[in-house]
């Protein structure tokens, strides 16, 4: 488990191509890699790796098999890139972000960046359908291995939205989100607590209206929303 508390940018100074990964080996911060060990376990860029190799001091290897090439962003970095790295949480270490698995659910695209000032910068992430349903204003949201709080999410008729975040210069200077542009792919991971409490109401509501849900959803459509949007107010109580 990872809090979501990023400790460090990672360069990558190596890559090798074998059949069905990539080894990456990542040059770490400054004491970041006191005592790990073979086989422990590093997020980058919220991905959860397993360190394969300890070639140097302040260095790592990490194999990505295919099917985390396939679903993230990790198949197409280059020497030279940056990741966000976080060390997998210890027993009683205290959460200063939310619990995070390092498992990705989806890829999310900058859509807008502003900076209303020189102490605030915006980014606005385009997410497809389904994923928009789990992510609502004040909750929480994985991005790229950040723990961060949506500050405003708008969800469409067909499932698919965006969200904004908001980012102090702290989390600038501790993360790679300042060297973000429009257009750039991110990993995202949302809450597990409130996936649960979204999926079990849609199915409760599934189980309760039976042959009328098709009905709801034409109403709802007519009305420029998903089911989930019609049914918001309800979720929100629930969370």
């Amino acid at each position: 488990m990872f809090t979501g508390i990023v400790q460090g940018v990672a360069r990558i100074e190596a890559i090798e191509v074998r059949e069905g990964l990539r080894s990456l080996r990542l040059r770490l911060p400054e004491g970041f890699d006191a005592g790990l060990a073979i086989g422990a376990s590093v997020a980058c860029d919220g991905v959860c790796l397993s360190v394969t190799a300890r070639p140097a001091p302040h260095h790592a290897e990490f194999d990505v098999m295919a099917q985390t090439l396939s679903l993230t962003t990790l198949g197409s970095v280059a020497v030279g890139d940056l990741l966000n790295v976080e060390r997998a949480a210890r027993d009683g270490a205290e959460i200063g972000g939310h619990p995070l698995s390092g498992h990705v659910d989806v890829s999310a695209r900058v859509a807008e960046l502003r900076q209303p000032d020189a102490n605030n910068h915006v980014l606005r992430f385009e997410v497809p359908a389904p994923w928009m349903r789990y992510l609502f204003a004040k909750g929480y949201v994985g991005v790229n291995g950040c723990s961060l709080t949506i500050a405003e999410a708008e969800r469409r008729a067909d499932g698919s939205g965006w969200f904004e975040v908001w980012l102090i210069p702290e989390t600038l200077r501790m993360t790679t989100f300042a060297r973000k542009q429009v257009g750039d792919a991110v990993h995202i991971e949302i809450d597990r607590s409130t996936q649960v409490v979204v999926d079990t109401v849609r199915e409760a509501v599934a189980e309760q209206l039976g042959a009328l849900l098709p009905l709801l959803e034409q109403l709802a459509k007519e009305r420029g929303l998903a089911l989930p949007q019609a049914l918001e107010p309800g979720l929100s109580a629930v969370r």
